[in-house]
């Protein structure tokens, strides 16, 4: 069984939330099926009673050791890990993607990395070192932990045998880091998400909101275009009076929200509602009348298939891998990134006809249905089990 094993390096799972966290249960659970697995994760519990109910394999790193000590063990564990697998598969770049591409290296295993975007762009973003969005950052010369980064996630590109990324856009994106187009894998992201069964007035009850409901989410950083919304909320007043703009999330940018807000004078106008888990965001698609997602980036985004599978019209912005999934006009509305005139113009378009949102409610749920998680995971197995 040891050569025909897979060992999975993440850098988050159960019991801590997130898209990389349920994405690698799913995986190791489907995999164990038929294969032997074995997760290695970074890991805010010492243990979780709930491994041993599982089919596989859970290798947890305390995420609170400092980071030298922590990553330095991660790459220990990897080593005896790898040493009995035959093929590794990291589901990021940086923190799981290196010490997974040197521990297949020392054993002369298969290694295969998926690339979900640039981080050494979300690093030098977060860190208020650059204001580029990604496709000019690509342009630019790098210093400092960009740089440094940057070489990291290239290294461990050029080391793999196999790059999955989630959409064509990041497959030129990764390309364009001198990597061959051979290596490469588009296998787009699907979704487990589940609508909420709640009406949209028993949602609003539930939830305390009254009024028309403008609905955002994601991460409360600078690209995802929080703060042009906010902007334009007395401009959207005046298209209609009973709008409310809810954003659900949390981030390095809440502060600088929360200040927009107060010195606006927008408490009765903009919900920061916080971070929500997948229930509760179903439970505000629900409540919501119309989803916004005004982004500078989305590699993939899987908040543009959960409005559809919410039945909500959506408008959002040609960035990334946006174009792969919205067709203007038949399932959405594409702006340009923080283009405050159209954003207006748009909603207001959308809000005055009805005809128009059934027509993306329906034609949204025929695309959500493509970009199913069975096709994601089945294509994911398939290239991994091709390599056993």
């Amino acid at each position: 069984m040891a050569n025909k094993s897979i060992i999975i390096a993440t850098g988050i799972f159960s019991p801590d939330i997130g898209g990389p966290a349920s994405y690698a249960r799913t995986i190791a659970s489907r995999l164990a099926t038929s294969r032997k697995v074995t997760v290695v994760t970074y890991s805010s519990v010492w243990n979780s009673l709930a491994d041993s109910k599982l089919p596989f394999r859970v290798v947890r790193i305390w995420a609170k050791w400092p980071k030298g000590i922590k990553h330095g063990i991660y790459f220990i564990r990897m080593l005896f890990e790898a040493r009995k697998g035959k093929v590794v598969f990291a589901l990021n770049a940086v923190s799981a993607g290196i010490p997974a591409r040197f521990a297949a290296r020392a054993f002369k295993r298969k290694f295969i990395v998926k690339i979900v975007g640039d981080s050494a762009w979300e690093r030098a973003i977060s860190n208020n070192k650059t204001s580029l969005l990604l496709n000019d950052f690509q342009k630019t010369k790098r210093s400092g932990w960009a740089r440094i980064l940057h070489a990291l996630q290239c290294s461990v590109c050029k080391g793999a045998y196999t790059i999955i990324v989630p959409s064509e856009y990041l497959s030129k994106i990764v390309e364009g880091w001198g990597i061959s187009k051979e290596k490469i894998r588009v296998v787009y992201n699907g979704s487990d998400f589940e609508a909420s069964p709640l009406s949209k007035e028993e949602a609003k009850k539930k939830l305390g909101i009254s009024g028309n409901v403008l609905f955002t989410w994601g991460r409360l950083v600078p690209w995802k275009g929080f703060r042009m919304l906010v902007k334009i909320m007395p401009k959207l007043a005046e298209v209609n009076q009973f709008f409310k703009l809810v954003i659900v999330g949390s981030g390095p940018d809440k502060s600088i929200l929360e200040a927009m807000i107060k010195n606006m004078r927008l408490e009765r106008k903009v919900i920061l509602a916080g971070r929500k888990n997948l229930k509760e965001v179903a439970e505000y698609l629900a409540a919501a009348d119309i989803a916004i997602l005004n982004s500078g980036y989305e590699g993939f985004s899987h908040q543009i298939i959960e409005a559809m599978i919410a039945g909500v019209p959506l408008i959002t912005t040609n960035a990334g891998g946006n174009k792969e999934i919205i067709h203007q006009g038949q399932n959405g509305i594409m702006v340009k990134y923080n283009d405050e005139f159209n954003l207006i113009e748009v909603i207001r378009a959308l809000w005055n006809n009805p005809e128009m949102q059934e027509h993306f409610i329906e034609e949204g749920k025929k695309t959500a249905a493509y970009f199913s998680v069975e096709k994601m995971f089945d294509e994911t197995i398939a290239l991994l089990i091709s390599n056993l």
